[in-house]
């Protein structure tokens, strides 16, 4: 007979225990924060590739990061427009700002705005704030997650129509992300018309798409929905 061992069984909670390190980890994300490792030290050698890499393992492995569920179905054209327009938002943004800034005889009034957005994707959340806060002028200082709002600090907004404007710009950030990424029922839900050609279609926004006449009820949008001024 044979003296050689049992091959070893694989246990139910081995199975489990090998699915949740594949979900905490993420080999594209582990490639990203070893190159960031070699940046942060400025050489590029094997000894710090080696030790990015079992770094970025070990911080995935430490501090997972919750999963995103996406049920979206992206839109070359969509994405396409979306990356047009926020290219001409930061070239148009940025020669206000640097207008604010040589103008004199006035202070800016700026404002923090709550904006209740119509999806309640944590992906198209995020999304919507980051893209608010490449174009200068606008930047996001909180997020409540629960509520899909964003809090948005707009830069010279002296009357309520300038208010107004800034929420909209807003509301037109999150429409062109669910245009370009989301899925015909997840735009459906959100009041905004069927996409075509990675759009609103002929029509273009309405008022009634961006100012919240056609969100979910209860999401409290409209002008007493600006926090307060500051200067």
């Amino acid at each position: 007979m044979s003296d050689l061992p049992p091959p070893a069984m694989t246990t139910g909670a081995d199975v489990r225990a090998s699915k949740r390190l594949k979900q905490r980890v993420s080999w594209t994300a582990t490639a990203w924060l070893a190159l960031v490792w070699v940046l942060l030290w400025g050489d590029f050698s094997l000894a710090n590739v080696v030790v990015g890499i079992v770094l970025g393992l070990l911080v995935q492995w430490a501090l997972p990061l919750p999963l995103v569920p996406f049920g979206g179905r992206p839109s070359l054209l969509g994405v396409l427009r979306l990356l047009g327009r926020l290219t001409r938002d930061i070239v148009v943004a940025s020669a206000q700002v640097v207008g604010v800034a040589l103008r004199f005889g006035r202070e800016p009034t700026s404002a923090v705005l709550r904006v209740p957005l119509r999806s309640r994707s944590d992906l198209y959340l995020t999304l919507t704030a980051d893209l608010c806060s490449v174009v200068p002028g606008s930047l996001i200082v909180e997020a409540h997650r629960a509520t899909s709002t964003l809090y948005v600090h707009a830069l010279d907004v002296p009357t309520a129509a300038d208010v107004e404007r800034a929420r909209r710009t807003v509301l037109e950030q999150e429409a062109r992300v669910l245009y370009a990424l989301a899925s015909p029922q997840e735009i459906r839900e959100a009041g905004l018309p069927p996409r075509h050609l990675g759009g609103p279609g002929r029509g273009g926004f309405r008022r009634a798409d961006v100012t919240g006449a056609a969100a979910p009820s209860g999401t409290g949008t409209g002008p007493d929905a600006n926090e307060g001024g500051t200067r």
